[in-house]
């Protein structure tokens, strides 16, 4: 089956055929670090690092770029507030950031440009589209001139007569037509500025990101993403200033919009002052729990907030730690046949990972790869509880094969990462206090075996006592 995705341009599922066979171009919009990241920004994130995964599992090779707009408004204003330089407080920011992300598993992209650091670029692009006409200086400012662009609201399906009609005209606008945007904006006095051939200012917000894309993908590169907020004006402005400027199209072949995280149903952002940072919430939740949760839904759809999906996203995490924990103990005991397990056994295992593949192609559903993945810890589960599994054949090669899925699925949604040392050590300590409370037990010591028992229960092991030998598992 090919690998299809949501093109938010075509309003369908596309088959993905890249530019250059074999590898994938993508950009995802960064952070204004200006604050910490809260959970809307670490759903887009995830959302783009299972991308990554999967599309690399399916052999492309993937430049992925992801900018820093550490200039902007909101970084001047912050740093004037707490007497520092944006420069010192968006760094600051872009440092938590990536503490952040990679507490979530999030794999680093190729390179994070920034715009401060192409300021060159930026100037050289809108002077370029000034002297094709598409821009116009006003005062030192310099906006894009929305009119002169043929195709402008086809990503957000908008249409500009509307949009024209429906906009508010701003006091002293000196702007053509309200429907306007800013490539280059004069700065205030104290503020941060560059030289430019219209005085000292800054980028606008979204020229950065077009001067960034094509600088470091070129034009017609694979997948453009973001949450879907920037669908309009963001996205819809890049696409008319860059094919603008480099005269061809499209600006970019696929374009990918994740859902919202949600509180009550209302989309969760710092403007509304209803959000959560992703550090408050990993002071309550590990991360690998917080970050099931967000693939727990299919990432277009908006997903909502709340401690109760969050310990729900716990418990099923734990279900599956456990079957992977059991697998590792029960295959560290030995005593398993090796060679081909039973043709039926093995086309079940087979088919289930397919099915994990099969949801992944299908505009990487994560949902329903989940769902795969617990199909194949029950598989396992009901394997190890068969009273004959010491005397099936291939029992051993048939679980090695169910927890090597389970670390291979789990992988590519970044969860169930593999074991630490420490946890390697805790594997071991148990198997010893196993072996004491079974010679405790042989001695018929049973004050002293049930007190182990009770003690490792009250600080949240239980042990199972079955036919072929004690387990243990998390409470």
């Amino acid at each position: 089956m090919p690998l299809r995705l949501y093109n938010t341009m075509a309003g369908r599922k596309e088959e993905l055929v890249p530019a250059h066979p074999g590898s994938v171009s993508m950009y995802v919009c960064g952070v204004t670090p200006y604050d910490y990241s809260h959970l809307g920004h670490a759903r887009a994130y995830v959302t783009f690092d299972v991308v990554k995964r999967y599309l690399q599992h399916s052999g492309y090779e993937v430049y992925h770029v992801q900018n820093f707009t550490d200039i902007d408004d909101k970084i001047i204003k912050r740093a004037a507030q707490e007497g520092t330089d944006a420069g010192t407080l968006a760094q600051r920011y872009i440092d938590a950031y990536f503490e952040d992300m990679d507490a979530l598993g999030i794999i680093r992209a190729s390179v994070y440009p920034r715009v401060t650091e192409h300021i060159d670029a930026v100037v050289e692009m809108v002077a370029v589209l000034q002297q094709k006409g598409y821009a116009y200086e006003v005062d030192g400012d310099v906006y894009f001139d929305v009119a002169r662009f043929k195709g402008y609201g086809a990503l957000s399906g908008r249409d500009l007569e509307e949009m024209r009609a429906g906009a508010r005209i701003e006091i002293n606008e000196l702007k053509r037509s309200p429907l306007d945007f800013v490539l280059w904006k004069r700065s205030k006095d104290g503020e941060p500025a560059w030289q430019s051939p219209w005085g000292p200012g800054r980028p606008g917000w979204h020229i950065e990101c077009s001067a960034m894309s094509l600088k470091y993908l070129g034009c017609g590169f694979d997948i453009h993403g973001g949450g879907q907020d920037l669908i309009f004006p963001h996205h819809e402005n890049e696409i008319a200033q860059s094919e603008a400027y480099a005269g061809c199209s499209p600006f970019a072949r696929y374009w990918m919009h994740n859902g919202f995280v949600t509180i009550d149903r209302e989309k969760m952002s710092k403007s509304l002052g209803n959000f959560f940072t992703v550090r408050q919430i990993l002071e309550q939740y590990e991360a690998e729990v917080v970050r099931y949760y967000l693939v727990s839904v299919h990432y277009r759809s908006p997903i909502d907030f709340s401690d109760e999906r969050l310990e729900e996203a716990k418990r099923a995490l734990e279900r599956l730690r456990q079957t992977r924990d059991s697998l590792t103990r029960t295959l560290r005991q030995g005593g398993l046949q090796e060679g081909s397990p039973e043709d039926a056994r093995l086309e079940r295992l087979t088919a289930l990972q397919a099915d994990f593949d099969i949801a992944m192609d299908d505009d990487f559903n994560t949902a329903g790869a989940l769902a795969a993945l617990h199909s194949l810890a029950g598989e396992a589960n009901r394997l190890m509880a068969d009273p004959g599994l010491a005397g099936m054949t291939g029992a051993g090669t048939l679980l090695q094969s169910l927890l090597d899925g389970l670390h291979h699925m789990g992988d590519l949604l970044g969860i169930l990462r593999e074991e630490t040392g420490l946890t390697g050590m805790t594997e071991e300590l148990m198997d010893l206090l196993i072996e004491v409370r079974k010679e405790l037990r042989s001695r018929k010591l049973w004050d002293l075996s049930d007190l182990l028992r009770d003690r490792l229960q009250g600080i949240g092991i239980t042990l199972e006592d079955r036919p072929e030998g004690t387990t243990w598992r998390k409470a």
